[in-house]
């Protein structure tokens, strides 16, 4: 078997239907490791509210809120903010643009590996990307001075950082990361930090401290925690005065009605939240201790997500194909997470049995 074509691998996760037409094989037998989306699926209480939202002809027919003040409420509520602090979109790469925009960022340092979009966002408003790469032997977690050194030494103006980072899940702690602003803040370096997993571990986010430090933007993603990403809803959190003029630079009504009642009772059920961080825990403990007993190299993740690293003679495409042909397990590819040696594979924990069936169909894989 030939390895998959690298112009053919999707560059996101949860593309199905691409790979599926790509495959022969029927989108419905195929289980979904490279996305990492709840396992869960949505809270009862959000498709609860999404079908009170359709009962009535209104939700339809009427314009959104242009200001969404429920939605900017509730985030604020849950967030311990002001709704001035929040701005709203339909996903994380336009709250990018206009973060772009509105800092007037031209040069910025970005650690890599990093998810693709922010090369990509950073590249379509005209920022020069400068790549610094993160060390595998240290788990691709950020040491902050030797970052800061790099956004002096290289002229940059502001850095992109995920946190937890994505592909592997590592987390920086909020009192770490609090200092390295303080420090950027005294050399005007702008500091933009991507929480889209924060969700897991909620301590750590620098939310709160987003309000306070004029050099710190915070974004966030709802819809991979509930479940719902089909509705597209991501929010910023920032000063007031960044926040107005994020808000100016976003298109009107960026979240529809359905999306936002959703999105409302979602974030209001404590009840779920708490039950998936408990089991993604459970799981990704179980997942990380099966993999090691295949020889898997994983790294310390704090997300519902693993990076996996195979041997050098293991070759991650074929390993990559053969899942999907002979178990219909689809992975997320590596190829185009820049700075990330040969040899990655990412897979997002899912149920117990799901889990099962990735370590099942690995141990076959690797065992040919």
């Amino acid at each position: 078997m030939k390895n998959p074509p690298q112009d053919f691998l999707p560059v996101h996760g949860g593309q199905l239907r691409l790979i599926a037409a790509r495959y022969g094989v029927p989108v419905e037998q195929l289980v979904d490791f490279s996305a990492n989306i709840n396992p869960a699926g949505p809270p009862v209480s959000a498709l609860a509210a999404l079908n009170r939202a359709l009962a009535d002809p209104a939700t339809l027919a009427a314009y959104p809120d242009l200001e969404l003040a429920e939605l900017k409420k509730t985030l604020a509520e849950t967030s311990k903010i002001l709704s001035e602090n929040i701005a709203v979109a339909n996903g994380f790469v336009p709250l990018l643009e206009a973060t772009l925009r509105s800092f007037r960022i031209a040069r910025c340092l970005l650690p890599v590996p990093s998810f693709s979009e922010y090369r990509r966002t950073l590249a379509n408003e005209g920022v020069e990307v400068v790549p610094y790469c993160l060390s595998q032997e240290n788990g691709f977690s950020y040491a902050l001075d030797s970052l800061l050194q790099a956004v002096l030494e290289e002229g940059c103006d502001a850095i992109l950082l995920a946190n937890p980072q994505n592909p592997s899940g590592v987390l920086c702690e909020a009192e770490r990361m609090q200092r390295f602003i303080e420090m950027a803040a005294e050399h005007r370096i702008k500091v933009l930090i991507d929480e889209a997993f924060m969700d897991y571990v909620p301590a750590e986010s620098l939310t709160q401290a987003a309000v306070e430090q004029e050099n710190l933007i915070v974004f966030h993603s709802v819809t991979k925690f509930f479940a719902i990403p089909g509705l597209r809803v991501a929010y910023a959190v920032s000063s007031t005065s960044t926040i107005e003029d994020l808000n100016r630079r976003l298109a009107p009504w960026p979240v529809t009605t359905l999306a936002s009642s959703a999105v409302c009772a979602a974030l209001q059920d404590d009840a779920y939240a708490e039950e998936t961080r408990r089991k993604n825990s459970l799981r990704r403990t179980w997942l990380e201790q099966e993999l090691a007993r295949l020889k898997i190299i994983t790294y310390p993740s704090s997300t519902n997500f693993l990076l996996l690293r195979f041997a050098k003679e293991m070759d991650a495409p074929l390993i990559w194909e053969r899942m999907l042909v002979e178990h219909q397990i689809v992975l997320r590819s590596c190829t185009n997470f820049e700075g990330l040696a040969a040899g990655h594979l990412r897979a997002a924990v899912r149920s117990e049995a799901d889990n099962e069936r990735l370590v099942d169909g690995l141990k076959r894989v690797l065992a040919r």
